[in-house]
């Protein structure tokens, strides 16, 4: 895609599919081609990011803020990046070193960086529903980066962009999500995500792990009506992914804690598991991944994985992301 086609609208592809929303707080409350038309402008980004020179300058003059009160690697780099690839003015805010930690609201930080000039702000909050509150105190486009055990959308729009791009479509297929469910944003922005595009998802995990569900179907206000079952098994069986998830040890108290030993030899993904897996089957995980826990050695850096992919992919999708919320794609 040219320079001068990013400016214009890369989303041709897309058809008439026009992109309605000034935030990206979750996933569930986007349409069919709503997700389609980010998957598609995100593959479009992917050619810029692939070029010699990877830049285009979509976002010039565009200021772009990371307000992040957790930790993050992958979610903060790849934002950067992707602003500063196409453009943007780029500025990281955390908890440590800023006001926050004099006891400045989360409203008042808000309101403060968008008088600052902030047009885009990236935030991360360990409180479930703070994007959302935060989003209805400022002017800015606001992108949730991951809130708590709630939703994490673009983490499961690059989930599902990798699947798409190796498999042709997500329409149609069996996808399993096993792990540490019941703490995972992830877990529910991609059972949201995945089942609005036609796949059948399957969650899998321990019983303390597991969202409340009969007749293994979840009843979970948070979740679609999905799969729930704790055989590990019968969730891989015929899989055409399955994406692993840490234990999520910073959001249980110690006596929920799993030992790891048992929990390797009972919900670890391992070679001989992958057989259950329909042929030319996909392995991801959102990262960080605990090796030898939740995903051997071999099967994190084996033929079927696409964890690193995954990363390369987050850029190209939250470049999509920024450039739509902007109103750039409209």
């Amino acid at each position: 895609m040219s320079e001068r086609a990013i400016e214009a609208r890369p989303s041709a592809a897309a058809g008439a599919t026009a992109w309605r929303h000034h935030h990206l707080l979750d996933v569930d409350t986007l349409s069919r081609d709503e997700i389609e038309l980010v998957l598609d402008t995100a593959a479009e980004m992917r050619g810029i990011l692939e070029r010699s020179v990877p830049r285009a300058p979509a976002l010039r003059g565009v200021a772009v803020v990371t307000l992040f009160y957790e930790a993050s690697t992958r979610t903060r780099v790849s934002f950067e990046l992707a602003a500063k690839t196409l453009g943007a003015d780029v500025v990281n805010v955390s908890a440590t070193g800023s006001s926050i930690e004099k006891g400045e609201s989360l409203v008042d930080t808000v309101r403060t960086i968008e008088r600052l000039g902030a047009r885009v702000i990236v935030m991360r909050h360990a409180s479930a529903g703070a994007p959302y509150l935060a989003a209805r105190n400022t002017a800015a486009s606001l992108v949730n980066g991951g809130d708590g055990w709630h939703a994490h959308p673009t983490q499961a729009l690059l989930d599902a962009f990798t699947i798409r791009r190796h498999l042709g479509r997500v329409d149609g297929l069996r996808i399993a999500i096993v792990g540490d469910i019941l703490h995972s944003r992830v877990a529910r922005s991609n059972a949201w995500l995945l089942t609005t595009l036609g796949a059948q998802v399957v969650l899998c995990g321990p019983p303390p792990m597991l969202p409340p569900g009969m007749g293994g179907v979840a009843e979970d206000d948070l979740l679609p009506p999905v799969q729930v079952t704790t055989d590990l098994d019968a969730a891989l069986r015929g899989a055409d992914a399955v994406m692993a998830l840490r234990i999520q040890l910073e959001r249980m108290g110690t006596s929920e804690a799993p030992v790891s030993r048992a929990y390797a030899r009972d919900y670890g993904l391992t070679v001989a598991r992958l057989q259950e897996l329909a042929p030319r089957a996909l392995v991801l995980h959102p990262g960080p991944m605990n090796e030898g826990v939740e995903i051997s050695p071999d099967v994190a850096h084996g033929a079927a994985s696409l964890v690193e992919e995954q990363v390369q992919n987050g850029v190209a999708v939250r470049m999509a992301v920024l450039y739509l919320v902007t109103g750039k794609g409209a």
